[in-house]
């Protein structure tokens, strides 16, 4: 399947997991719905590959660098996302992962010594503006609230968003090591969503969160959409894309998913955008056609 198609189809998809997420609050621990969420995707993936006849088994030495990418993109970047969002507006969060455009390539130089390219600099650049924009007002209204003299332990839920942000990244940077040694994509996926499940299962057992089974469809629908569209399908465009087009271009799937949200809002909740929304949107995109047709560094 051509990388644009890939690319579209991974931005589409966690541009629309918004909706299935709402559908999941108030009824599950946050940890628990990610437990579930990853534990059903992993489960998916193991049947898949054992139905195709795959052996299941990998080595040791792969399966340490599978518990890291399991622990930073299946559970620390997910936990941490939920978490911030009772602090802060899922805007302010969606802006502090287009800064992953900026993580990446600073990290591909720091670990794997990569080029820093000053077209992905001026698409970096172009891509936050236009996020910043494309969610001014929500995040006009959570400074002022903020500056208002009211606890709203904004700093927290900031911290909490930068260490997802981070987490992921690093995650990304474990994907790299992995394609070294396996380039089975739906296996390794599998193993590292299992990892992460267990990391994250352990988690909410001990902070003493309890293992509700909700009972309401929608709930269950969701489920269902999140992890097979927003976890199987999403991460696996996701991660063969960064074994062929690198991650510093990759990671601006992550500037086209708000404004797929944007889009979905004006749809199903009658959402009205300004000028510096539909400014931002345009932005964001010159931001990442300036990045993917920039040569990729060696």
């Amino acid at each position: 399947m051509p990388s644009s198609v890939l690319f579209i189809i991974a931005s589409l998809i966690w541009g629309s997991t918004f909706w299935a997420i709402t559908q999941q609050l108030g009824q599950v621990a946050p940890a628990v719905s990610i437990a579930y969420r990853f534990g059903l995707a992993a489960l998916s993936l193991f049947v898949w590959c054992a139905l195709r006849r795959r052996d299941l088994r990998l080595p040791w030495k792969l399966q340490k660098w599978l518990m890291l990418q399991g622990f930073f993109t299946f559970s620390l970047s997910y936990l941490c996302t939920y978490s911030s969002e009772q602090y802060v507006v899922s805007a302010l969060v969606a802006v502090l992962f287009a800064l992953m455009v900026i993580w990446s390539p600073l990290l591909e130089h720091l670990f794997f010594k990569k080029p820093l390219t000053l077209r992905i600099w001026i698409a970096a650049f172009i891509s936050i503006s236009g996020v910043v924009l494309l969610f001014y007002p929500a995040l006009k209204g959570n400074w002022e609230e903020t500056h208002s003299g009211h606890e709203t332990h904004f700093l927290l839920g900031l911290g909490l968003a930068l260490t997802a942000t981070l987490a992921s990244t690093f995650g990304n940077l474990v994907v790299v090591k992995i394609r070294e040694q396996n380039t089975n994509v739906l296996l390794t996926m599998a193993w590292a969503m299992a990892w992460g499940t267990l990391w994250i299962a352990c988690f909410a057992t001990l902070s003493g969160e309890q293992w509700t089974i909700p009972e309401t469809s929608n709930y269950w629908l969701s489920l269902l959409y999140l992890s097979l569209f927003g976890s199987v399908i999403a991460f696996a465009c996701y991660f063969t894309l960064i074994h062929r087009i690198g991650a510093q271009k990759t990671v601006f799937i992550g500037v086209i998913t708000p404004i797929i949200s944007v889009l979905l809002s004006i749809q199903l909740e009658n959402y009205h955008p300004g000028w510096i929304e539909w400014l931002g949107m345009i932005l964001c995109l010159i931001g990442v056609v300036v990045a993917l047709k920039s040569k990729s560094p060696s």
